[in-house]
């Protein structure tokens, strides 16, 4: 089976979108399939390189022409986006035409002018949908509705959590064939038993007795600015503990900005943008992992942290409260944007330090470990292909 994969972001990338893609294709490839993807050159290469489309990506890439931001091309408008789509719509085809399925991801031009495509070449598509498409969708009124076209023709919509299907239906996007299939998440996020956990303490270099970490985009719906608030009334409580930013983002300035206001400079930590594997280890060191986002769909990052074996206290987000709901106690919900509840709910964790619960891993297992996403998906394949065939 060829599978072709439309995604507007690739890796370097980072998010959801960018690093399912890619998964998907290393599983279809162990399965003897053959991933190929429709995408733009990655935002992280420098100016004017090159993509690599030999590299460690399990397929060939078929690259787009990046979007051009010139003044002129935003002054030209409409006619701007009818040539960039025209170029698109040669140059993604034949990738698209060779497909048996062709997986669109998210949304956006690209995403929708792939779906188009494939019906008009009679391909079967799955759509899978990650969060802002959902929480922000209103039908056009004006011109083509392109995204609500393609959710409509998709022969199979999957969401990445069950709160994001709940407002698809909400928006009036009721349909047959939508399933909620959640994020992988690498069976190296493992649970650390102490040795390992003293080793990974050593290996971050913090000594302090409690330990705090929040690893996303720094940016304001991530909601980094009420962590840094709640900080003083935590460290009122329990003096001994640092707070640690794993990740880079627009904000970057402003938290630090604002920590050294409140005198909080030497209790906190950015540590920067870390590797999957790199960020493990300050996963397994942390006793609290603290998630105080204003939007989720599902924070693949807090169940990352669950694996490792570390509790999460996390805002009232939709993805916040599905991951209450699917963890039960391991996953502590307070309202958004509210510093004293998050830093109330800190403490209460401090104070009564532990590991998740045995329960949590049998969550893991059934819903977001790597084997149990490969066989949904492989499942909605057979499925589009054999409807498609009848």
């Amino acid at each position: 089976m060829r599978i072709c994969h439309v995604a507007a972001h690739l890796p370097p990338d980072q998010g959801a979108n960018a690093l399912l893609p890619v998964h998907l294709g290393a599983w279809a490839r162990e399965a003897g399939d053959i991933p190929t993807y429709v995408s733009y050159p990655p935002r992280a290469l420098k100016a004017g390189a090159a993509p690599d489309a030999s590299g460690p990506l399990p397929g060939h890439v078929a690259w787009m022409p990046a979007r051009t931001k010139s003044a002129l091309a935003k002054a030209l408008g409409p006619l701007t986006t009818l040539a960039h789509a025209r170029a698109v719509w040669r140059l993604a085809r034949p990738s698209i035409a060779e497909a048996d399925v062709v997986h669109v991801h998210s949304n956006g031009l690209l995403p929708d002018l792939g779906a188009w495509i494939a019906e008009r070449e009679r391909k079967p598509v799955v759509l899978t949908l990650y969060g802002t498409e959902i929480w922000h969708y209103e039908p056009k009124r004006l011109g083509p509705d392109m995204f609500t076209r393609a959710y409509r023709s998709a022969a199979h919509v999957t969401f990445y959590s069950q709160g994001l299907l709940d407002r698809a239906v909400e928006h009036g996007l009721s349909r047959g064939a939508l399933t909620v299939i959640y994020p992988p998440v690498a069976e190296y996020f493992a649970r650390a038993d102490d040795a390992r956990r003293a080793a990974a303490r050593r290996a971050v270099g913090f000594t302090e007795r409690n330990l705090l970490l929040n690893v996303k985009r720094l940016h304001p719906l991530a909601g980094q600015m009420t962590l840094i608030e709640a900080l003083p009334a935590v460290l009122r409580a329990q003096p001994d503990t640092r707070l640690i930013f794993c990740g880079t983002g627009p904000v970057r300035a402003d938290l630090e900005a604002r920590a050294r206001q409140l005198g909080l400079d030497s209790r906190v930590t950015f540590a920067g943008l870390l590797e999957n594997r790199s960020v493990v280890a300050y996963y397994a060191a942390a006793d609290l992992f603290v998630l105080p986002s204003r939007l989720e769909a599902c924070p693949t990052v807090a169940v990352e942290a669950l694996a490792c074996g570390t509790p999460v206290v996390s805002s009232d987000s939709p993805g916040g409260l599905e991951l209450g709901r699917l963890f039960g106690d391991d996953v502590r919900v307070v309202p958004k944007e509210n510093p004293p509840a998050l830093a109330d709910a800190i403490v209460a964790a401090l104070a009564h330090p532990r590991r998740t619960f045995a329960a949590t891993d049998a969550v893991l297992d059934r819903e977001f470990r790597p084997a149990t996403v490969a066989a949904r998906f492989a499942a909605v394949y057979r499925e589009v292909t054999r409807t498609t065939r009848r």
